[in-house]
């Protein structure tokens, strides 16, 4: 097992790991390596001088002398120190000619660790690596040695933390959960699936009572988590994000609304009328997940300028989603309950302009906003987005003053370790350091990184089980080959003309300019991933077609229009990247 530290002799935190990694060694013996390389704190010179005297050591053993005395002989580097180890090491006895040559190789070596410490993107010190593994974890001897053993629980959190940090996983996960509805839904077990999600659940207080199916639980109450995060990652691209400056701005914007509009207008040309016109907003929309996965698979192909474009464009694509969940797919109105939802919105921003920067009290009134949402009519889930408009972000802390404040009661609290009656940090302290922990990122920031995670692995995994499954057989697909036609015409044909053709018209106008390390087979290229609906194509669809076999039809062209889409938009990519890095 080897442990790798990229460190600096004048960092207190790699002193600090110091007598961690002492008891690790003590623990594991010959079955660890232990492996320091030099990453001198920039800008701080004694740092250097000391990396490169410890090189300048003949042999392992008096290396490793100078480096304990290093780490160990005073409680912050000094020039003392440097004085001692040099005296050990006899540097002042060399002569001239062996002074600069010794010096030279060791200036090499420390710039060779340095090199690879910006190699393996090391940007603090300590950073540990186990068996070629960036450890993040906890400093203490119990953390390190379940790292290095390789414990179970170690290894599910090391396994977890990699999938998640998989560009394409949410994606991946996604499809494993629509192909195991489907194989569900057409097994033996469809009935027993499908008669599952239409459990009711729910509770009752006295002779009142609230309960939905479990499908609409995950449709009205679980889905609402996704609009959440939408509304955040929303507020965070017009507020700091790329969507910030009109420049930056204008190309995503109209290939969003190109995007939106053209499908729209193909769906409506194939059904000008009759129950299924009102499906018109089923092309509308791009699944992100699935879209990202696909240009992050591609790898260097793909500009990373063309991924943020993409990404940009499907942000302002969900709220022309939202929008039109919100007017045309809502049912019967309640006044009454939407004007308490009105008040509840009025809290919230009351909330926000009070710089009450706590999260729970917004999360009450959300919850509350939820409810009259639901009972006035609209659909349930706009209430996360409205929730995302007033959690508060702001602006970037005093960070020096805060470290400073948190290494001082660090500090304080170790030396009193020693104290009698002493058994761990007080309660005072760790009070502190919470009010520290949560000044130094926003409520938004925040919400959305925990939030995420759960929408992209727990929320949408779960929508997908819930209303992708669908019985492949001709019944279906009987008399609904218009409807198919509409919805695959406006996601692969559609979105890709509507999106090119809007970007090309802002380009020309002079609204926009469109950048040079993508070209316009790449963003065409783009524009047909674009075409994968999916999960807002599937959430709009249920809400548009309320005969079962309508719906189930729309599904299978989603489906297919998706899986289209995703082979032209990639073969698009993949030929276009392969083009450009030719000479």
């Amino acid at each position: 097992m080897t442990l790798v530290e990229y460190g600096s002799y004048a960092c207190p935190y790699c002193r600090a790991a110091n007598d961690r990694i002492a008891e690790v060694r003590d623990q594991l013996g010959d079955r660890m390596r232990y492996v320091f390389r030099h990453r001198p704190i920039p800008g701080i010179d004694i740092a250097r001088r000391a990396a490169e005297l410890v090189e300048r050591a003949g042999d392992p053993e008096r290396f490793w002398d100078a480096h304990v005395k290093l780490m160990t002989r005073s409680e912050t580097l000094t020039e003392d120190d440097l004085r001692a180890v040099a005296k050990d090491l006899g540097v002042a006895q060399e002569d001239l000619e062996e002074a600069r040559e010794a010096a030279q190789r060791a200036k090499a070596r420390v710039d060779a660790d340095v090199n690879s410490a910006r190699a393996s993107g090391v940007i603090i010190t300590p950073t540990f690596f186990i068996n070629r593994r960036r450890y993040d974890g906890p400093w203490d001897e119990s953390s390190f040695s379940d790292a290095m053993l390789g414990t179970l629980g170690h290894r599910v959190r090391a396994a977890a933390l990699d999938f998640a940090s998989w560009g394409p996983s949410a994606g991946i996960l996604l499809l494993l959960a629509t192909i195991l509805a489907v194989a569900l839904t057409n097994s033996p077990l469809g009935p027993g699936f499908e008669a599952f999600w239409e459990q009711y659940f729910g509770f009752t207080l006295g002779d009142a009572g609230f309960r939905m199916s479990l499908r609409h639980w995950v449709n009205d109450g679980l889905l609402t988590i996704f609009f959440l995060v939408v509304g955040l990652e929303i507020k965070r691209e017009f507020t700091v994000g790329h969507l910030a400056s009109r420049r930056s701005a204008a190309l995503p914007i109209a290939a969003a609304i190109g995007g939106m509009v053209v499908p729209a207008g193909l769906y409506m040309l194939v059904i000008p009328e009759g129950p299924w016109a009102h499906g018109w907003g089923v092309p509308m929309a791009t699944d992100t997940a699935f879209a990202i996965a696909l240009i992050v698979m591609m790898g260097r192909r793909v500009p990373i300028e063309l991924r943020i474009f993409l990404t940009a464009a499907a942000i302002v694509d969900d709220i022309g989603a939202i929008v039109v969940v919100a007017v045309f797919y809502s049912g019967d109105q309640h006044l009454g309950y939407l004007a308490a939802a009105a008040a509840i919105t009025a809290a919230l921003a009351l909330l926000n302009r009070s710089r009450v920067y706590r999260v729970q009290p917004y999360m009450l009134l959300g919850v509350a906003l939820w409810a009259c949402v639901y009972v006035g009519g609209l659909h349930a889930t706009l209430a996360g987005v409205i929730l995302a408009l007033f959690i508060p972000t702001r602006p970037p802390p005093n960070l020096k003053a805060l470290t400073t404040q948190a290494t001082t009661i660090v500090a304080a609290e170790a030396r009193r370790s020693g104290e009698v009656l002493q058994h761990g940090p007080s309660m005072p302290a760790m009070r502190a350091l919470d009010a520290i922990h949560d000044r130094l990122e926003s409520p938004a920031d925040r919400l959305l990184r925990h939030a995420g995670a759960r929408s992209s692995y727990l929320v949408l995994p779960l929508f997908a089980l819930a209303n992708a499954g669908v019985a492949m057989t001709t019944d279906v697909l009987s008399g609904h080959q218009p409807l198919m036609l509409a919805i695959m015409a406006g996601l692969v044909i559609g979105k890709p003309l509507g999106l090119v053709a809007a970007c090309a018209l802002a380009v020309r106008l002079g609204i926009a300019v469109k950048p040079e390390e993508y070209s316009w087979r790449q963003l065409a290229g783009a524009g047909a991933l674009a075409g994968i609906g999916f999960t807002m194509s599937l959430f709009i669809a249920g809400q548009a077609f309320p005969v079962a076999s309508d719906f189930a039809a729309a599904k299978i062209a989603v489906f297919a229009a998706s899986v289209v889409s995703a082979v032209i938009g990639v073969a698009l990519l993949w030929g276009a990247g392969r083009n450009s890095t030719q000479p």
